[in-house]
């Protein structure tokens, strides 16, 4: 292997890849990044992998001759992220079957920069876990956008304990008109339903292309034995019913970075097949598998009427809520809400014995239903109110024990955000 790149390139690809490299490896070759090369595109790919989550990325280099070896990634992003920015960088590796004996089958690999050179021993590609990709034939393009908005609005309400693995993702349902994300950690819930609108594998106007489907005249085998249709007119394949997976938190944590560090409008194409997700975009791949079990029917959960309700303007009761919460979090992170609708208005108060008191009150835009006071967790009350996508927001509930339900007021997104209160003793 031989070839030049930018320290620009080579660095912020392997800033994305190596979060998917396992922190405690089972094997030593899972503490390392492939690195593969290919003189006939002029592309170099990275590719970290743990078994559950694995990222690939590519971009342009100038490569004089094709190779892989796999590289310490650790090693490899802290001397990277240190060269000058400007610096252009020679990488060169022996082939595969030049490995040497005295180092247990470990191979040189020689980085230059204009300040100086760096040697550091590499494993074999060969060694390398085979990143997993679904083998189903039908892609879903989503919306970059999309998704980004729903996982920013449902990812911090999953749970992070293991005991409960299913409710440690978030939960997807994909139909032809719809995308919905959901999330829970059973003390709070948070939904996202946004339009979706394409429902078919392009053949190569923008999408990525899926495996090759034999055409049978009767649809495309399914992985469970079904089949999806076949337009034979234009070769499409075509998403016709809804499908739901949930996929791990941490997994969609790293594809919301990636989606945040180049905001574009560009299309992912989703591709899933039985315990396995992959998220491809022309340069990047993240594949993961899916969490095992049935995920809760939250719907249910969210009450059909309420005979309360009330209207805040958001920013202010955030702000209000942050300074109280500073006595709250002495003690036990409660604050206790009072709504006095014919004053209009709504206080907010946390009081800690043998510390202190804070009072703030927020004046309501609109209300209906009689007067309450409802407790709760001052932090998951200011989780849901940071994503909601809306100047106001609308609490709605029936009474201080059951659930109380905030929804943006007005808007395109439909955005249900479902807390549990804290039993006030009196």
């Amino acid at each position: 292997m031989k070839l030049t790149c930018s320290q620009d390139a080579l660095n912020s690809n392997l800033q994305c890849v190596s979060r998917a490299v396992a922190a405690r490896p089972t094997h030593p070759v899972l503490a390392n990044v492939l690195l593969t090369a290919d003189q006939g595109t002029g592309k170099v790919s990275l590719t970290g992998f743990d078994l559950s989550l694995g990222i690939q990325t590519t971009f342009t280099a100038a490569v004089e001759q094709s190779g892989a070896i796999t590289l310490p990634s650790r090693l490899l992003v802290d001397i990277v992220s240190r060269l000058s920015a400007d610096s252009p960088l020679s990488l060169q590796a022996p082939g595969s079957d030049t490995s040497s004996e005295e180092g247990g089958g470990s191979l040189p690999f020689q980085l230059t920069a204009r300040t100086g050179a760096y040697t550091v021993r590499g494993m074999p590609a060969e060694d390398f876990p085979e990143l997993p990709m679904a083998q189903s034939p039908v892609a879903i393009p989503l919306s970059a956008q999309s998704l980004r908005d729903g996982l920013a609005r449902t990812l911090f309400a999953t749970s992070s304990d293991e005991a409960k693995q299913i409710l440690m993702g978030v939960h997807l349902v994909v139909s032809p008109d719809r995308l919905e994300f959901a999330a829970t950690d059973g003390h709070r819930l948070a939904v996202v339903r946004q339009p979706h609108g394409n429902s078919a594998l392009q053949d190569g106007d923008g999408s990525a292309a899926a495996p090759e489907v034999e055409d049978t005249g009767s649809g495309a085998p399914d992985p469970d034995g079904s089949t999806v249709p076949v337009n034979h007119d234009t070769g499409i394949v075509q998403q016709e019913e809804s499908f739901a997976v949930t996929i791990p938190a941490r997994s969609l944590r790293e594809l919301e970075q990636l989606l945040s560090i180049r905001k574009t409008d560009e299309t992912i194409d989703l591709y899933h097949d039985q315990g396995q997700v992959v998220f491809l975009r022309a340069d990047q791949v993240v594949t993961s598998r899916t969490l095992d079990g049935v995920y809760p029917k939250y719907n249910q959960l969210i009450p059909d009427t309420f005979s309360r309700s009330f209207t805040v303007d958001r920013l202010p009761m955030v702000t209000a809520l942050e300074r109280v919460a500073v006595l709250a979090d002495q003690q036990n992170s409660v604050v206790k809400l009072s709504v006095a609708m014919a004053e209009r208005q709504l206080r907010i108060c946390a009081e800690v014995q043998d510390v202190g008191r804070g009072d703030e009150s927020v004046p309501l835009t609109g209300g209906d239903g009689s007067d309450i006071d409802v407790a709760f967790n001052v932090r998951y009350l200011l989780d849901g109110l940071k994503v909601i996508p809306a100047p106001e927001v609308t609490f709605e509930m029936n009474n201080p024990t059951n659930p109380v339900v905030l929804r943006p007021h007005g808007g395109d997104v439909q955005f249900t955000y479902l807390v549990m209160p804290v039993q006030i003793r009196t």
